[in-house]
């Protein structure tokens, strides 16, 4: 059996949560997509594209994202007739059956602009996939067996003009046994870069493997971030016994409205989560013993950083999550709580105070016009 085909043997657990996550922010961003067409008419298409699409369903009957996403199209007349789709996959066989999944669809007749369906395998020339996506928004998605066919210029291609995000589902796994194979050293390169790629060989051989995955995927961040991504959401999935990473599900955008959306998708999926603030990370462990997440108290954390990182100003709530949220784990709803908790605490001063905001569960909300003043930090 091919690796490939073991793949889709079975749906599983975290396939479940990454098909789910792609689907939820194509949902997403295509209505915000739909909303800038209605007003600016600057596009009359936007597309959706994946690289490694498999046979459409898994061995269970599971749909793959493929058929989530085209369903979704066929349920909104709207975005029926606008939607382009092109989907790849280097082994044939995936694709005849991919296109009969296709084709099966109730409702297919409805799409306006049929599915392009490829078969090759990723490399320079994919390039040509995005011709007929250009000049308009596109949404990627990027899911290597392994690591072939996986670079940083075709994610820079696919992220370059305005409203084209990417998902890329990084295998840790493999990447982090390829960094040290001189066989695979081209596919090591092309994700990651020459240099970069010599000196992570040089850190890494002290490193403990838990360093090793945090040091990976900054690595990848920052590779990514040097092409033009500005923002950079990885989400990881662990082994069945919760030891380790076994691969990463990355988001690479452009814009912070994005950044934003597909962070609250990934904390709904996370897990486990501690004090509200979710984990970033899907194991098969953790969903079985939710209870047993160690508490770090983050919260406290996030509170003690706003007051040491805006001491001696007065910013209003959206002020302050606009200006921290970047990079790390937390959604808007942390912050609310967090500042309240500095409010409870007389840590700040907010206008208006908590006696003259609206009560819910016991509790004053936060609005994001609420003014907090920080005070010096002696």
């Amino acid at each position: 059996m091919k690796p490939a085909e073991s793949f889709f043997e079975e749906q599983g657990e975290q396939s479940e949560v990454k098909a789910n996550i792609v689907a939820k922010y194509f949902d997403a961003w295509s209505n915000v997509m739909l909303g800038a067409m209605r007003q600016f008419k600057h596009f009359d298409r936007i597309a959706y594209i994946d690289l490694f699409a498999g046979p459409g369903r898994y061995k269970d009957g599971s749909k793959s994202t493929p058929l989530m996403v085209l369903e979704r199209a066929i349920g909104r007349p709207e975005l029926a007739k606008v939607l382009v789709t092109m989907f790849n996959d280097r082994d044939s066989e995936n694709v005849a059956s991919l296109q009969a999944e296709i084709e099966s669809l109730e409702g297919y007749g409805t799409l306006k602009h049929k599915p392009a369906i490829y078969c090759a395998e990723v490399g320079d020339d994919a390039t040509r996939m995005f011709v007929s996506a250009r000049q308009c928004p596109t949404f990627t998605f990027v899911d290597p067996f392994g690591y072939k066919g996986l670079s940083r210029g075709i994610i820079q291609s696919i992220i370059k003009d305005w409203g084209c995000d990417c998902v890329v589902f990084f295998n840790y796994a493999r990447i982090n046994a390829g960094l040290n194979n001189d066989s695979v050293r081209l596919h090591m390169d092309a994700l990651f870069g020459h240099a970069r790629v010599e000196t992570m060989r040089a850190d890494m051989a002290s490193m403990t493997s838990y360093a090793r995955e945090a040091y990976v995927l900054e690595n990848l961040a920052i590779a990514l971030k040097d092409l033009g991504a500005k923002f950079v959401l990885p989400f990881k999935f662990r082994r069945a016994d919760g030891s380790r990473t076994s691969h990463s599900l990355v988001f690479v955008t452009k814009n912070v409205k994005g950044y934003e959306i597909m962070k609250d998708i990934m904390a709904r999926e996370s897990s486990t989560e501690d004090q509200g603030v979710a984990s970033f990370a899907y194991s098969p462990a953790d969903a079985r013993t939710p209870l047993l997440f160690s508490l770090a108290r983050p919260l406290e954390a996030l509170a003690d950083d706003l007051a040491k990182s805006f001491a001696g100003r007065t910013l209003t709530m959206d002020q302050v999550y606009q200006g921290h949220h970047v990079d790390t784990p937390f959604i808007r709803r942390n912050y609310k709580e967090a500042l309240g908790d500095l409010e409870s605490a007389g840590r700040v001063q907010c206008d208006p105070p908590a006696d003259r905001r609206r009560k819910v569960g016991g509790k004053p909300t936060f609005g994001d016009s609420v003014r907090i003043a920080f005070p010096q930090v002696s």
